[in-house]
């Protein structure tokens, strides 16, 4: 019989030990012998680490797989950013032209004061070619961010050249004038005879910094209240 010094018997506390685990009662844990009990609540303690371990990894495998797919966007992003760095100089060169440009239309855009004229500049563009006005009418002001544009309905009665030629002039004006929805045709039922042309003649004026400020309030009160956004006189 094996032993280890003079009084430990290695078998028979082998032995000793199996027997405690003989005949337990799973429902009455707290009566088992100390050793099982021992057994139990260290495995007891390895699952729950290894559990929560396993918990731990899966949100970290979550995390790492979000943040994978990050990856290509924040690549783009980079490349994007890095190409802008690179042309910074040219990009504020463009920015300075498109600049310019703004400001050159802006100054064609008539103030508050200058609509009049600029009505007066669109009926004598159609008189000093001749032709009939048989309606001006102004309509509704459309108020922008920046600016309000206001359509004009006009109909002209006059020969072929004279119409194709106030068109230009409307275009060539100072101010900017655009023409929409032309429809020309006989004024009578002589195919040869004057032609009467119908369009919507729109131009644009900048709003002064009191209208400026009156759009955005309506623009604010508009999304606060869900409604849309009044026009501004």
């Amino acid at each position: 019989m094996a032993t280890i010094g003079k009084n430990i018997d290695v078998g028979a506390a082998l032995r000793g030990g199996l027997s405690q685990f003989r005949e337990l009662n799973p429902k009455e844990p707290g009566q088992w012998p100390l050793l099982p009990k021992i057994v139990a609540w260290l495995a007891a303690m390895v699952a729950v680490v290894i559990l929560g371990w396993l918990v731990v990894l899966s949100e970290e495998d979550d995390n790492l797989t979000a943040e994978r797919a990050k990856e290509p966007n924040l690549r783009n992003e980079y490349r994007i950013k890095l190409t802008q760095a690179i042309n910074l100089d040219e990009l504020k060169k463009q920015k300075e032209l498109v600049q310019e440009y703004v400001t050159q239309l802006e100054k064609q855009l008539p103030g508050k004061a200058e609509m009049d004229a600029l009505l007066s500049d669109i009926n004598q563009a159609g008189a000093g070619r001749g032709l009939q006005f048989e309606l001006f009418k102004p309509g509704q002001i459309v108020v922008k961010d920046y600016y309000a544009e206001l359509p004009i309905s006009i109909k002209v009665s006059g020969a072929y050249h004279d119409i194709g030629s106030f068109a230009g002039d409307v275009a060539n004006l100072s101010r900017i004038v655009t023409l929409h929805n032309l429809v020309v045709s006989p004024a009578g039922k002589d195919s040869n005879g004057p032609l009467t042309m119908e369009a919507t003649a729109r131009t644009y004026r900048y709003l002064d910094a009191a209208e400026v400020a009156e759009v955005k309030r309506n623009a604010a009160a508009a999304r606060k209240n869900g409604a849309k956004p009044k026009d501004a006189p």
